[in-house]
């Protein structure tokens, strides 16, 4: 479990086949899961100055991949007794958005993503939403896309800084409102999707 509160940008060293390789000022273990960019994948190899992962054909095809170059948000697993920030992240990717619009408001920045329809209903206005593994709020949700409000510091510490109109992020939506819609659904004689309203009032109950 992760909270999309992002330790490090670390650096790609390479990225050959299947393994990544990270330089960064973690000192990781062999096997610990470590989110990058996030998505939870696990340390294969220990080096003098980093760590590598390996991420199997199945994540290169899901993740935006070309985003694992240059910089890189990496977020270790949460240890028993850690502090809790941030929401609930399980650092499994939904799906990739398409940043479609960056608003520079003077004190904040205006981000608008686009994401497939079928994914609307687990983003919920002032509910929780990582992307890239950063976690954010979600300010206002349309029929395919969201809009984020994204203050200076996370903007200049992130690499929100590098995103531009069509840039792709990876995307996990929030873990209460996936489980809820998917209980809800299968229920005998239940209705096919549940409202904005109704998905953030249940969540406000965990």
């Amino acid at each position: 479990m992760f909270t999309g509160l992002i330790r490090e940008v670390a650096t790609v060293k390479s990225f050959a086949g299947s393994k990544l390789s990270i330089k960064s000022k973690y000192k990781a273990a062999l096997g610990d899961s470590i989110a990058i960019n996030g998505a939870c994948l696990t340390v294969v190899e220990v080096t003098h100055d980093g760590f590598a992962v390996e991420l199997s054909p199945e994540s290169q095809k899901l993740l935006a991949i070309e985003n694992y170059k240059n910089e890189v948000h990496i977020e270790p697993a949460m240890a028993m007794g850690d502090r809790f920030e941030g929401h609930i992240v399980q650092g499994h990717v939904d799906t990739i958005g398409e940043i479609e619009a960056m608003k520079n408001n003077g004190n904040s920045y205006d981000v608008f993503v686009k994401v497939d329809k079928k994914f609307i209903p687990y983003i919920v206005p002032k509910g929780s939403i990582t992307i890239d593994g950063v976690s954010l709020t979600v300010n206002d949700v349309s029929s395919d896309n969201f809009r984020l409000t994204i203050i200076p510091h996370t903007m200049k510490e992130t690499l929100f800084k590098n995103y531009k109109k069509g840039s792709r992020v990876n995307v996990e939506t929030d873990m209460f409102a996936r489980y809820i819609a998917h209980i809800l659904k299968h229920q005998s004689g239940s209705k096919d999707s549940l409202s904005w309203d109704e998905v953030d009032a249940i969540s406000a109950a965990f």
